[in-house]
């Protein structure tokens, strides 16, 4: 796996998600690379149509690789988009639901669920984890990354903002968090396995550390000939505290760019994000249209390194044909889900090819920057029944209902599959028990010196 290799990168973000891959000897199984920043929006990047935002590097990356047009996250808040990235399977069935852990959450990401680390450690892959976990802590850290199928893990358990970070610089020189920020919390600690080693982390120091961490993990990867899995959860990016390439429309989730919406709902600037694959020599440059999501990571990476599927329900698909220009994307349909869903209202829309229903819309406060008071936090859920129609591939912004002017029986018959296709789909659907409604319990916010007091501005350390 030296500086010959072939390189592949699949890079989506769903509040920036990229994952990239090396190829080593002829005939050895790729390794992984797997970046996610929180609150990069669809129009954050400049080869996705920003004039000013300077993304130099995934820039290039889009111009050498397949950029994708219509990328889904699973979800539009943080926690059940990435337990679904890591599963394939859509949050609800592992309980990641309502909303988003807390540092004093009884609950987190089931041990029983099968993670994309543990497919690939089973064929022999080294794994580790840098960056933003925000998939629970547990008792005695026991929904920490390494209890997931990750080696090893450096970064942080949560969203920097779920502690007091109004005094903290969070990008050099001295750009400071701002956000609601926490309070009687202990201070965002950054973690070395399970171990704490600094208390408040210095978010100024993360990038040259996690960068240090992943050179020094691929390297030694490297020399023992091992393929690898690096999942880099970098909190660059995130709009909620810190500064991202750009908040003209979304303050608190990146720029959703001509979408409609952001953050926080399932319209198009809630869900819809910046892909690329890259692979010289494997993967033609250019653009697809083709469907795609973050629930397709893990059978995709399965498939190329040849591992065996998780025996359970997977709401992914492997996108091989898509990427090596074989055939048309296996993911026809896209399920929208709130970030607190219920069986009760079920998906609240459904994308089939270019048309997608809405039958249920609901603003969000993260959205509240954006002029369009459908987007606004104060926006209570509404039904829609008939569901609002669009045309995605004319109307990406979602400004037109079809079914407010007359159409045609190919219109109609799209809308009764669509109905068809939830219902199908909503009777396969288990929602697992909700491991967000465990509750909290103070005792477990991750402290230093575990018996100081008063707790918890005790809890210092570096």
């Amino acid at each position: 796996m030296g500086p010959r290799g072939r390189a592949l990168a699949l890079l989506a973000l769903p509040w920036a998600l990229a994952l990239l891959a090396l190829r080593g000897a002829a005939g050895a199984p790729p390794s992984f690379v797997l970046l996610l920043a929180d609150d990069l929006g669809f129009g954050d990047l400049g080869s996705y149509g920003h004039p000013s935002s300077a993304t130099p590097h995934l820039d290039r990356m889009a111009s050498r690789g397949l950029r994708f047009t219509s990328f889904y996250s699973s979800s539009p808040v943080c926690s059940p988009s990435r337990a679904a990235l890591l599963t394939g399977r859509f949050q609800m069935r592992s309980g990641v639901y309502p909303g988003v852990f807390n540092p004093d959450s009884r609950g987190g990401l089931p041990l029983s669920e099968v993670t994309i680390a543990e497919v690939l450690k089973a064929k022999g892959y080294a794994t580790a984890m840098v960056g933003k976990w925000h998939l629970g802590l547990g008792v005695n850290g026991s929904f920490l990354p390494i209890h997931q199928g990750f080696d090893h893990f450096l970064g942080v358990p949560y969203s920097h903002d779920q502690g007091p970070c109004q005094n903290l610089t969070c990008f050099p020189p001295n750009i400071k968090c701002f956000g609601t920020c926490d309070q009687g919390l202990v201070p965002v600690p950054l973690l070395w396995n399970q171990s704490i080693v600094q208390q408040p982390v210095s978010f100024p120091d993360l990038v040259p550390l996690y960068n240090k961490f992943s050179r020094d993990f691929i390297a030694d990867c490297a020399r023992h000939g091992r393929p690898f899995l690096l999942y880099y959860a970098s909190h660059v990016g995130e709009g909620e505290g810190c500064s991202s390439p750009s908040t003209m429309r979304m303050a608190r989730g990146g720029s959703s760019g001509l979408l409609k919406c952001g953050k926080g709902t399932t319209y198009e600037g809630g869900m819809r994000e910046p892909a690329v694959a890259y692979w010289p020599g494997r993967i033609t440059p250019g653009v697809t249209h083709e469907m795609a999501s973050t629930l397709d990571i893990l059978p995709t990476l399965a498939t190329l390194a040849g591992a065996a599927l998780p025996k359970v329900a997977l709401d992914g698909y492997d996108l091989s044909p898509v990427l090596f220009g074989s055939g048309k994307s296996p993911r026809q349909m896209m399920f929208f889900y709130p970030p607190s869903p219920d069986p009760l209202h079920g998906p609240f829309a459904v994308r089939l090819g270019k048309y997608k229903a809405h039958y249920f819309t609901q603003g969000s406060f993260h959205s509240d920057t954006t002029p369009d008071q459908a987007c606004h936090g104060l926006t209570p859920l509404t039904p829609h029944l008939p569901p609002l129609l669009f045309d995605l591939e004319s109307d990406p912004a979602e400004n037109y209902d079809l079914l407010q002017s007359g159409v045609g029986p190919e219109v109609l018959q799209v809308l009764k599959e669509i109905k068809l296709q939830k219902v199908l789909f909503e009777q396969r659907m288990e929602f697992g028990e909700s491991q967000i409604r465990k509750g909290r319990d103070p005792t477990l916010q991750p402290c230093c010196v575990p018996n100081c007091t008063p707790k918890p501005s005790c809890c210092h350390c570096s």
